[in-house]
């Protein structure tokens, strides 16, 4: 396996992984050659030679490789044993972190679609029907999770983002609470980033639950409208989830990367993006100014 082609384009057919919209399909396996990198690699090189600031890649999570088909697409030819699928995509992640770190990467991000989806009613049946239950794959995804952190290079920040989905057929219907327990106290991330760019979120109330120092970042700011998120309004809400958890340890940002608003069919152009960036820096200078607690700008 590898990671480059866990993002390749749609129905592509390369080192053991058939990617379709919607799922992803392990047909054999292959490892790269030692020490060759990957496309994520070349396109960190990239990114940190033009920018002074502190680059940050994003990977899919592991959960991702397993939750939307399940044993269904994982060919039992190759893998009749599951635990050894789960030692290999381990592996795979491994490996792709240390190219990572070979070019200067120290801050990594997991992009996790299945983990609150777990919370969903609707998804909980769903998986009954194929022969999962929920609560065995939050244990197992998480599992996967940490062992990938026990072997990152040293210095590497991780942080994972708990993605709500653009798709409105894929999104979540239900709160971080089903999760938040494992979630925050079992996961061992540096950082979180989660969504709270609409109702879906609900409350903060789950925030009660993160421990002390694991810094979340409240995705406030949507990539999928155009209109530009008011300070005041970040403000009231960085107040409310600040009733949970220290100030100390939040900040915002956008909800998700800003081409996912093409699966919206909402076309944020560049000044747009800019400028609601410019509403977090903003508001982050403001909030923690007022709240006495510079380093969290």
């Amino acid at each position: 396996m590898h990671l480059d082609q866990i993002i390749a384009p749609s129905n592509a057919f390369a080192d053991g992984f058939n990617i379709h919209p919607d799922y992803c399909v392990v047909f054999s396996k292959r490892f790269p050659r030692p020490g060759t990198g990957g496309a994520n690699a070349r396109d960190f090189a990239f990114l940190r030679s033009v920018t002074s600031q502190i680059p940050k890649i994003t990977l899919p999570g592991p959960g991702y490789i397993h939750y939307r088909a399940g044993r269904a697409n994982i060919s039992r030819s190759v893998y009749p044993d599951l635990d050894r699928f789960w030692s290999d995509l381990v592996d795979c992640y491994v490996k792709e972190l240390r190219s990572l770190a070979d070019v200067g990467c120290t801050h990594l991000q997991l992009d996790e679609t299945s983990l609150v989806k777990l919370g969903d009613e609707r998804v909980r049946a769903i998986l009954r029907d194929r022969g999962d239950d929920w609560s065995d794959l939050l244990d197992r995804y998480i599992e996967a999770m940490n062992a990938i952190a026990a072997q990152a290079p040293p210095g590497m920040t991780l942080a994972v983002h708990i993605c709500r989905s653009q798709n409105p057929n894929w999104q979540a219907n239900a709160s971080y609470g089903p999760i938040a327990e494992k979630i925050f106290n079992a996961l061992k991330f540096n950082v979180y980033f989660l969504e709270y760019d609409n109702p879906n979120a609900d409350s903060f109330e789950p925030l009660r639950l993160v421990p002390p120092g694991k810094p979340v970042v409240l995705g406030l700011i949507s990539t999928r409208v155009a209109e530009i998120e008011d300070i005041n309004y970040l403000k009231r809400r960085v107040e409310e989830a600040s009733r949970y958890i220290p100030l100390a340890q939040l900040a915002i940002g956008p909800q998700c990367g800003f081409p996912t608003n093409l699966t919206e069919g909402v076309h944020l152009t560049s000044e747009i993006q800019r400028a609601k960036l410019a509403v977090v820096t903003a508001a982050t200078r403001e909030i923690w100014s007022e709240g006495g607690d510079p380093g969290a700008d």
